[in-house]
């Protein structure tokens, strides 16, 4: 019996037909194996018996009823045969015997059809019983048992495998025959003919490819390796590369575990088999595919494939990218991922290979990597934001190597920095991850060690252009600043595209070396700090400031060569011997040329090192912008940017380390998940990165030295922030110190330098004492010890506070925490706050201080925080407030003596302040007749302003009052009820219902009675303090024409707002005169705070400012920007929680969405980002939004509404309220008559999705609207791209007859109302002649007439 493995291998295998065949299930398999086993045993011929045969073919044919001992007994007996079958032919070869050769050709098809259909069969096996883990094992139909081989070992084996098989553990094996089998058989003397050797060969070699295409086969590293090198064998052995690169292809279309195992197998045949051949053919193959976009999957593979194999084998790779290049115009995105990918792996081994510098290997290489980074660079602009991304992230890789120097680097720079406003948050994510790489490796640290100090930089440049000048002076002297030295014609040729660099940087360095000389003056001005008795710190300090000079210094200083800004413009050319001038000659040789060289190179590093670093500051604007971002990973990457950028000491980081300090308010998580990893949240990032900067230790300085640092650190961090800054600090200082991050040395070293008797410069121990009130809001105790509180009242409201008044304000604010930060639960009647009796030394020096003599403008801060601080603390703040009023009121109407005797308070304390400017604080009207000046106009401001916050503190102070009393009487009726119930043996009775119901009232009267005080006591009592105050508001505010003084109308009208959120009688009264205010004011200040002020109002008292709501939008049209900001900040609270209603003038806040300033602009897209939160907010208000930009006297130029209704129609995403927006603006075509509210309405119908059939419906229902407006060809040209966007939308599968239909009823509509236009025109012509007409007849008449009587008269 004989075998055609053509004819077999061309159908399914499982239709081999079985003259003997056998059921397994009604015989006994082991039984029938049994014999067959012990034959081929015997004989490996024996397999050549029919019988033999058929028996293996029908239990293959029925493998899912064969148990796994019985398979694995059929396994082993099949390549045991085979392989003593092979061992055989082999012998056989060694002898030369023809005719015994050709007889083992039958047994070796046999073998190799069963071995080819055994696979076949196991994974049938697997694939219904191993659909668990890759490593389980497979659970087979038990059999009834049998012997399983000769020996009591594989008789146990066979036993333990009765429940259990798995072919994973038995491939290795198959694969190693198979592997032998094509590396030794003589397979060219046992088949004559090349069909036959084939079909021999591709019948073991297709087991080993159906075994790839498992996933978790080729995951074990034995198959894997098995699989690679029997594919080797046979394309090396056998001549199957077309086959193996057919196979290897249909297989990475299908399967994309296979990419980096194939890639693998590749390379091994190449380097191992010396066959590139398959690579070749593979590669050439890939290149002339066509990538579909849709097609996700393929591109992918051949994408994994592709990277892998550059990867182990990029010699081979480099060879073939001419072919590979033009995948970069694929379709499909991962192909053109691949190939930049590819590149960037072609450049490192480029430049790993490139032999030393100055070599013709070396040349060749640098062509190669600078033709490599241009396709790069091209790929920047690539239209997939993947694509960009990997572009950045093989720049970043790239920035390891030893040859990327200089130019190329700048290059890179300012890609990524221009990348940094990408559209896409990942390609911005990732410019900020090559930025902050181009820091940490940047080559420019020979002379300095790392740090990148531009003052430092810019310094040692002046001082080295002073070294070059006379080198150049005999330059200029003999005419050589256009004659390059014989060293420098060496270079010229690779330099000239760097003179031009340096050209570039040499025009703008003056202007910028002037301006950092300046910062830098500014910046060393306030880095001493004399806190510490200890010399040796600030000796240390100092040592490591000049560390770095000091190296540079012992290095040689060479700089560019000598030629003139004029020369490096010009072409070098190398000039004739007849040319040159002998004395140039001579001065040449006199010239130390190895210096001159050195000189030059020296001053290309310095200009190529500061063009770097001006690069990455011009990119901080950016970067601190990407701090904001709602992407997570992207604001993680720029805090880390300005981590690395601080610790280069790199010019404006510290900006961004300070306005990154708002991140503190962030609610994230501390850790989530991006593609699988877990990253740390954005608030977590942020305090370690200060952890970092400020607070974790530096080597080389002792523990005095480190706590001194961290001090100075703390303290430096209020210098210059503004209030917001301050507020951010104060948080996260408040968060690390209730983390216990704050040791206590640091705590005690802020007291030192606070209570320190040594002249230190004000901001630093203002900064002391901001500090230590910050920490006190997670551990009061800080502040709260006896000689603590003692300390501050000598320091900061003593000799040294009277004469720093900020320094006095931030010591109050200090006091205020002595209560701690406990925060009132909602409803609590609890009140854990410290109060002081009011003849506490506290209260004495608080009035002291605010009484003291004094005209500046800083007074009216520390008398605000001193009011705080007694409304925080004192038992009685009214007490205090009471007679502080009245020294005030006698002060400022105290004339005549006291302000003559002002200038001799001056000589005689000198705690006195200077005062203000005159300009600034001067009187009503200087021009004015002193006999007119009641009293002091700067005083008569400090009387208004405590009155005015006094009264706005003591509306909190009730509060307190009736929760105090709601407390008490909450006890007492909690005494009352237990002492009822212990009288009871029973339940609650009656009378503690009612009990209860009585407190209930009792409360409720309480809180009647602080109204009623707040309404009519304060403002109106006869024994009121603050009444008397009312009518002075009113009347200064309301006469601008006789109180001038700029500082008196600035803080009445804040006192005047302030008590108008007293009482609603004094609001209902006096409001409109603040209205007045903010249109007549000329000043910025004041309008500013009374737009702050109608807020507060509107909270207090709704119903009134709802009858004046217009009033509140006036500042949004303000020309000044603070006035417009406040504006806006305070409507976006109002809005958003509900204080005021909308009446039809969210046109308004609409207009700022395109504001010139960014941050109006930012403020207006946040304000309608929340109200799309809300319930329809915006959907609502969308109408009136329309009318209000599109016509009237509100109206916008068409350019400006068009960018603000694109914004605000991103919120209406709901099918519902788009059908319902559509009727609603095509009904409003039949209410204009303007042209341009058709455009205008038109575009709006444009912005909307017509997603649902519905929405269309409703657009062609109302072509009865708009139908004779089309003629008007914007609107019309809108309406055709509505009909675009519909098709557009519409599913494939349905048809577009209604869309068709739609589209000509457009297009009739339009050429009718064009020819109607047409004739309305024509008619109005006809009207215009024929009303010129009758004048000319009647004028005949009259003629006529006139004729007539004169005949008569005759």
């Amino acid at each position: 019996m004989g075998i055609d493995l053509q004819e077999e291998l061309k159908n399914k295998i499982t239709e081999h037909g079985i003259d003997n065949e056998h059921d397994p299930n009604k015989e006994d398999v082991e039984q029938l194996l049994e014999g067959v086993v012990e034959a081929v045993a015997e004989s490996s011929d024996a397999i050549t018996n029919s019988k033999n045969f058929d028996v293996y073919c029908s239990l293959l044919k029925h493998s899912d009823a064969v148990p796994g001992a019985v398979m694995t007994k059929l396994l082993d007996s099949l390549t045991s045969g085979f392989q003593t079958e092979v061992d055989a032919t082999i012998r056989d070869a060694a002898t030369e015997d023809t005719e015994a050769i050709s007889g083992h050709k039958e047994a070796l098809d046999m073998y190799a059809f069963l071995l080819h259909w055994f696979v076949a069969a196991a994974e049938n096996v697997k694939s219904e019983s191993e659909e668990t883990a890759p490593a389980s094992k497979a659970k087979p139909k038990r059999g009834r048992g049998a012997k399983a081989g000769r020996t009591g070992g594989r008789a146990a084996a066979s036993k333990k495998n009765m429940e259990q098989w798995s072919w994973q553990d038995h491939i290795p094996n198959a694969l190693k025959l198979i592997c032998r089998i094509l590396e030794k058989l003589p397979a060219q003397y046992v088949w004559p003919t090349s069909m036959e050797r084939e079909a021999f060969i591709k019948c073991i070699t297709l087991p080993v490819y159906d075994i790839s295409v498992n996933e978790s086969y080729m995951k074990v590293a034995d198959i894997k390796k098995g699989v690679q090198r029997a594919i080797c064998l046979s394309v090396k052995s056998h001549g199957q590369g077309s086959t193996a690169s057919t196979k290897i292809m249909a297989n990475l279309s299908f399967h994309e575990h296979l990419a980096e195992p194939m890639a693998e197998c590749l390379s091994i045949v190449e380097d191992e088999y010396h066959h590139p051949e398959l690579a070749d053919e593979v590669l050439r193959d890939i290149s002339t595919q066509k990538f579909s976009a849709q097609d996700t999957k393929g591109p992918r593979t051949f994408s994994k494939f592709l990277v892998r194999y550059s990867e182990v084998c990029p010699r081979h790779t480099l060879k073939q990218i001419s072919l590979l290049l033009d995948q970069l115009d694929s379709e499909a995105y991962p192909m053109r991922i691949a190939i930049v990918e590819i590149i960037g792996n072609l450049i490192v081994h480029l430049d790993s290979n490139s032999g030393p510098v100055g070599s013709q290997e070396n040349t060749q290489s640098t062509k190669q990597i600078n033709g490599l980074y241009d396709f790069l660079i091209e790929r920047m602009r690539d239209v997939t934001t993947y694509v960009r991304t990997k572009v950045l992230s093989v720049f970043t890789r790239l920035c390891e190597l030893k040859n990327v120097y200089g130019r190329s680097r700048l290059h890179v720079t300012r890609i990524a920095i221009t990348a940094l406003e990408d559209k896409a948050a990942a390609v911005r994510k990732n410019a900020v991850v090559l930025i902050v790489k181009l820091i940490t490796t940047h080559p420019w640290d020979r002379i300095h060690k790392g740090p990148l100090e531009m003052y430092v930089w810019e310094r040692e440049y002046e001082e080295l252009l002073e070294k070059w000048a006379p080198y150049q002076e005999k330059l200029d002297k003999f005419n050589l600043a256009e004659q390059p030295s014989q060293v420098e014609e060496e270079e010229e040729d690779d330099d000239d595209d760097d003179e031009a660099e340096e050209e570039e940087a040499e025009e703008g360095h003056e202007t910028a070396t002037k301006q950092s000389k300046r910062q830098n003056k500014r910046a060393q001005g306030d880095d001493e700090m004399d806190v510490d008795e200890d010399e040796n710190e600030n000796d240390a300090n100092d040592d490591a400031m000049s560390a770095d000079g000091d190296e540079s210094e012992s290095q040689p200083r060479p700089s560019k060569k000598g030629k003139s800004k004029k020369a490096s413009k010009e072409p070098h050319r190398k000039p004739r011997q007849s040319q040159l001038n002998p004395d140039a000659l001579e001065a040449l040789r006199l010239m130390d040329e190895k210096e001159v060289k050195e000189l030059r190179l020296t001053k290309k590093y310095y200009i190529e090192g500061m063009d770097f670093m001006r690069h990455i500051e011009d990119a901080m604007v950016v970067l601190c912008q990407l701090l904001g971002s709602t992407n997570k990973p992207e604001a993680l990457e720029a805090i880390g940017f300005f981590q690395v950028a601080h610790q280069y000491k790199m010019r404006n980081a510290q900006c961004g380390i300070k306005k990154m300090l708002h991140l503190i308010w962030q609610k994230d998580n501390s850790v989530t998940s991006e593609d699988g990893k877990e990253i740390k949240g954005v608030r977590s990032r942020l305090l370690e990165c200060y952890q970092t900067l400020y607070f974790d230790p530096i080597d080389d300085l002792d523990a005095r030295g480190q706590v001194s640092r961290i001090a100075k650190n703390m303290i430096e961090l209020t210098y210059g922030a503004t209030l917001a800054e301050l507020t951010s600090l104060e948080e996260m200082m408040r968060t690390m110190m209730a983390n216990d991050q704050i040791p206590p040395e640091v705590i005690s070293k802020l007291w030192q330098i606070y209570t320190s008797n040594k002249l230190l410069p004000k901001p630093q121990r203002r900064g002391a004492i901001v500090i230590l009130g910050m920490l006190a809001l997670a551990k009061h105790n800080i502040l709260s010890e006896l000689d603590h509180v003692e300390t501050m009242l000598k320091v900061g409201l003593g000799a040294l506070g009277k004469v720093d008044l900020t320094l006095a304000r931030y010591t109050c604010v200090a006091l205020q925490r002595l209560n701690g930060s406990a925060k009132k639960v909602k409803g609590s009647l609890d009140d854990k706050t410290m109060r002081i009796e009011m003849d506490s030394n506290i209260f004495q020096k608080l009035k002291q201080v605010v009484l003291q003599p004094c005209r500046s403008k800083d007074w009216f801060g520390l008398a605000e925080q001193v009011i705080n601080t007694v409304y925080a603390l004192g038992e009685h703040p009214d007490v205090f407030c009471n007679d502080l009023i009245k020294q005030l009121t006698q002060r400022a109407f105290t004339y005549g003596p006291q302000a003559e005797s002002a200038a001799e308070d001056k000589e005689n304390d000198p705690d006195v302040m200077d005062e203000d400017h005159p300009g600034d604080v001067s009187q009503a009207d200087s021009q004015e007749p002193k006999a007119t000046d009641l009293g002091d106009a700067f005083h008569l401001s400090q009387l208004l302003f405590v009155v005015g916050h006094v009264a706005i503190k003591h509306i909190v102070y009730l509060e307190l009052v009736e929760r105090e009393a709601k407390r008490q009487k909450d006890e007492a009726q909690a005494a009352d009820k237990k002492a009822t119930q212990n009288h009871t043996a029973r339940g609650p009775s009656k009378d503690a219902e009612e009990l209860d119901q009585v407190a209930g009232n009792a409360e409720d009267e309480i809180g009647e009675q602080m109204q009623e005080i707040r309404e009519h006591e304060l403002l109106f009592g006869p024994e009121s303090l603050l009444a008397v105050y009312g009518p002075m508001l009113v009347h200064i505010c309301g006469r601008p024409d006789k109180f001038k003084n700029p500082t008196l109308k600035a803080a009445a009208t804040l006192s005047f707002s302030k008590f108008l959120c007293v009482s609603s009688q004094f609001c209902d009264e006096h409001h409109l005169l603040l209205f007045k205010i903010l249109e007549k004011s000329d000043s910025a200040n004041i309008r500013s705070n009374i737009a702050i002020a109608l807020g507060d109002v509107a909270v207090s008292f709704s119903t009134i400012i709802d009858e004046n709501s217009n009033e509140l939008y006036r500042g949004l049209s303000d020309p000044d920007l603070v006035v417009k900001k406040n504006t806006l900040m305070v409507l976006t609270h109002l809005i958003l929680n509900g204080m005021v209603k909308v009446k039809g003038q969210l046109g308004e806040m609409a207009k700022c969405v395109q504001d010139p300033d960014v941050r109006i602009s930012d403020l207006a897209k946040l304000f309608f980002k929340e109200l799309s939160t809300k319930d329809n907010a915006i959907y609502n208000n969308l109408p009136d939004v329309i009318s209000h930009l599109s016509f009237g006297e509100h109206a916008v130029d068409e350019e400006m509404f068009h960018s603000t209704m694109s914004y605000i129609f991103t919120f209406i995403e709901k099918d519902k309220q788009t059908e319902n927006v559509v009727e609603k603006l095509c009904q409003r075509f039949q209410l204009s008559e303007d042209p341009r509210q058709w455009r205008d309405i038109a575009y709006c119908l444009w912005l909307l999705n017509y997603k649902s059939d519905r929405s269309v419906k409703k657009l062609i229902e109302g072509h009865r609207f708009y139908g004779n407006k089309l003629h008007e060809p914007v609107v019309y040209e809108r309406f055709t791209a509505i009909l675009n966007k519909a098709r557009a939308a519409k599913s494939k599968d349905k048809p577009d007859h209604e869309l068709d239909e739609f589209g000509k009823l457009l297009e009739d509509s339009k050429e009718a109302g064009t020819e109607e236009h047409d004739l309305t025109k024509r008619t109005k012509s006809a009207v215009k002649k024929r009303a010129k007409r009758p004048a000319t007849r009647s004028t005949r008449k009259v003629k006529v007439e006139q004729t007539i009587e004169e005949d008569d008269d005759e």
